[in-house]
C-alpha cells in the first residue's frame, strides 16, 4: 500500500502546533504559475460540464512542446494513472516486470494489482543496475520501469547507460522511462529522452505537472510514446481522466516556463543548503538531480521522523522506502530549509 506523507493539519491538531511544514511528498514549495489561477478561475463557469475527454487542447499545447504528433500523447490522472493503464494493458498472471529496488513504490503495487510477477533488482551506489535488470529479462517479460531521476535516491542513470540498454532490451518488452522530476535535472549527460521515441518504439517516457509546475492538487501527467502504444493505453483509460481544470491549469502553467527556471533555480540553491549542512554534521547523501535529497542518520527512520514531526517538520522516513536508516527530505524555501537544519543538527548532536 503507499504511504503518502502525513497531512498538516493531522500534525498540527496531534501534536497542538501552530506552525508546520511539509516537505514529505515533493511538493514545489514554490507553488504554480500565477497564469494557473487565473486559468482556473476562467474554469470555475464551467464546473457543469464534462471535460474534454481527448484533452485535445493540453495534448496540442503539449505537442507543440515537444516537437511531437498530438497522437503520441496521453494524458492522466498523475502519471501515477498511466503507470495503472500500462500495467492493466500489458500484465496478466504468468507474466514479469522487472524493476529496481528502492524505486517509485507504484510500479510494484500495480503490477502485484494485475497479478504479475514484480522482479526487483537492487540500486548500486543508489543507481539503477542496468546490467542486472537485463539479466532478469526473459520471455515472459513485458514491462521494464526506470524512474529516472529515481524516487527515493535521487540519482540517474546516464545517456550513455540508458542508451546501451535500450539497444539490448527485446523489442516486444516495454521500457517505462519515469522522469517525474526531469525539469529539476543539472547534469550535463542527463539523456535527451524525446529523441530516441523515433529510435526505440518500444519506449514510453512519463512525465508530470505535479512537481515542479505545482499542480499535484489538480493530477494531471502525461505519457510520451509511439502511436501504437498510445492507442493501446487509450483502450483502458478512463473516460474524462483528467478535469477541465486540471487540462486548463497544465495549458497556462506550460506556458510559463520562466517561473519553471525560477523554481530550478532556487531548488538548485536548496540542495546546496542541504550539502553544506549534512557535510558540516559528517553525514552521507545522494547527490540530487530532483528536488528531494536522501540523508543518512544512522538512526531508525521512524525515529527521525517522529522527532521531527515533534518539531512540526515533516518528511518522509526512509524506512517506508527501503533506505531504513535515512530520511527523505523535499527542498524547501530557504526559510524552511534552514528550519530543518537546526532541528537535524540537535538530532544528530544529540544522536552523539
Amino acid at each position: 500500500i503507499y504511504q503518502p506523507g502525513k497531512p498538516i493539519e493531522e500534525v498540527k491538531k496531534e501534536y497542538n502546533l501552530t506552525d508546520v511544514i511539509k516537505l514529505a511528498s515533493n511538493e514545489n514549495p514554490f507553488g504554480s504559475s500565477k497564469a494557473v489561477r487565473e486559468a482556473i478561475l476562467e474554469e470555475c463557469s464551467n464546473l457543469a460540464i464534462y471535460p474534454d475527454g481527448g484533452a485535445i487542447s493540453i495534448r496540442q499545447a503539449l505537442a507543440e512542446h515537444y516537437g511531437l504528433s498530438m497522437e503520441q500523447i496521453i494524458m492522466g490522472n498523475g502519471s501515477d494513472e498511466i503507470v495503472q493503464q500500462i500495467t492493466r494493458t500489458y500484465l496478466e498472471p504468468g507474466t514479469n516486470s522487472v524493476m529496481a529496488s528502492p524505486t517509485f513504490s507504484m510500479y510494484k503495487i500495480n503490477v502485484v494489482i494485475e497479478g504479475a510477477e514484480a522482479r526487483e533488482v537492487p540500486l548500486i551506489d543508489g543507481v539503477h543496475d542496468l546490467e542486472a535488470m537485463l539479466a532478469q529479462i526473459d520471455e515472459q517479460t513485458r514491462v521494464v520501469w526506470i524512474c529516472n531521476p529515481n524516487n527515493p535516491s535521487g540519482t540517474y542513470v546516464n545517456q550513455k547507460e540508458l542508451e546501451r540498454f535500450l539497444e539490448r532490451v527485446p523489442k516486444d518488452v516495454l521500457v517505462v522511462l519515469d522522469e517525474a522530476y526531469y525539469e529539476y535535472v543539472e547534469a550535463a549527460d542527463y539523456p535527451e529522452s524525446i529523441p530516441l521515441l523515433a529510435k526505440y518504439p518500444n519506449l514510453i517516457i512519463l512525465r508530470t505537472f505535479s512537481k515542479i509546475y505545482g499542480l499535484a492538487a489538480l493530477r494531471i501527467g502525461y505519457g510520451l510514446a509511439s502511436k501504437a502504444i498510445v492507442n493501446q493505453l487509450n483502450h483502458v483509460r478512463e473516460p474524462f481522466n483528467t478535469s477541465r481544470v486540471a487540462q486548463a491549469a497544465a495549458i497556462a502553467a506550460l506556458k510559463d516556463q520562466a517561473f519553471v527556471e525560477e523554481c530550478k533555480r532556487k531548488n538548485r540553491e536548496g540542495l546546496k543548503q542541504y550539502y553544506a549542512a549534512f557535510e558540516r554534521l559528517g553525514l552521507f547523501y545522494y547527490p540530487s538531480q530532483t528536488n528531494f535529497v536522501l540523508v543518512d542518520l544512522k538512526m531508525p527512520g521512524n525515529e527521525a521522523f517522529e522527532q521531527l514531526l515533534r518539531q512540526g517538520i515533516i518528511v518522509r522516513s526512509g524506512e517506508a522506502l527501503g533506505f531504513p536508516t535515512c530520511i527523505r527530505i523535499t527542498v524547501g524555501t530557504a526559510e524552511q530549509n534552514e528550519k530543518v537544519i537546526q532541528a537535524l543538527t540537535k538530532l544528530v548532536q544529540n544522536r552523539s
